[in-house]
């Protein structure tokens, strides 16, 4: 269904975002790394308790909660396949930072989750993560890279996707149940999307 030009309502109770998806065909040219202390580890064979903890403390101000709701059986069975690759982004010696990689797609690499936590926003740790995301995603016989954003998210994201080597080729609109009505998030996150009841 299209949506009509104008206004659509959207019921209370219900959100609605702008989903941007991006992609690459071609491997860009490195960016330089900006200085900081961080490492990459990855996560072999996630454990559920631990990826939702990172997945929130990354995730939850921009309503991320997909992986919440998911019923454990579903989250087990694509953050531990051998076709999908968790890595954390550690400081400190604490994970802050999540990269979810998803190769099921013959030929392709989607970048399903990407963040850090609001204590390393603006401080180089996004793009240095992109960078270790780009080399390990372009080490495999891909011929496209892909993610998607969301007008949830930081209002930054799209400026950097695109300065990152991603082009823009498809946008939705996304409308589903407000996750801080039932739980699924706190009351108090996402201040820039006004709970309509």
């Amino acid at each position: 269904m299209i949506v009509p030009d104008g206004y659509s309502d959207i019921p209370a109770g219900k959100v609605a975002a702008v989903v941007t998806h991006l992609e690459m065909t071609v491997r860009p040219a490195p960016r330089p790394d900006p200085p900081g202390a961080w490492t990459l580890r990855r996560v072999e064979m996630p454990p559920l308790d631990w990826f939702r903890d990172l997945y929130r403390r990354v995730g939850e101000e921009f309503l991320w909660v997909s992986r919440i709701r998911m019923p454990d059986a579903e989250l087990a069975a694509i953050i531990q396949s051998s076709l999908v690759e968790v890595y954390a982004l550690v400081h400190d010696g604490r994970d802050e930072g999540l990269l979810e990689l998803d190769f099921r797609i013959p030929s392709e690499c989607e970048i399903v989750f990407f963040g850090v936590t609001a204590k390393l926003v603006g401080t180089g740790a996004g793009r240095w993560l992109m960078n270790r995301a780009l080399e390990l995603a372009w080490s495999r016989p891909v011929t496209r890279v892909w993610l998607h954003t969301c007008t949830f998210d930081h209002p930054g994201a799209i400026a950097f996707y695109q300065r990152s080597g991603f082009r823009a080729f498809r946008r939705q609109i996304e409308v589903r149940d407000d996750p801080r009505l039932d739980d699924a998030a706190p009351r108090d996150v996402a201040k820039h999307v006004p709970v309509i009841e």
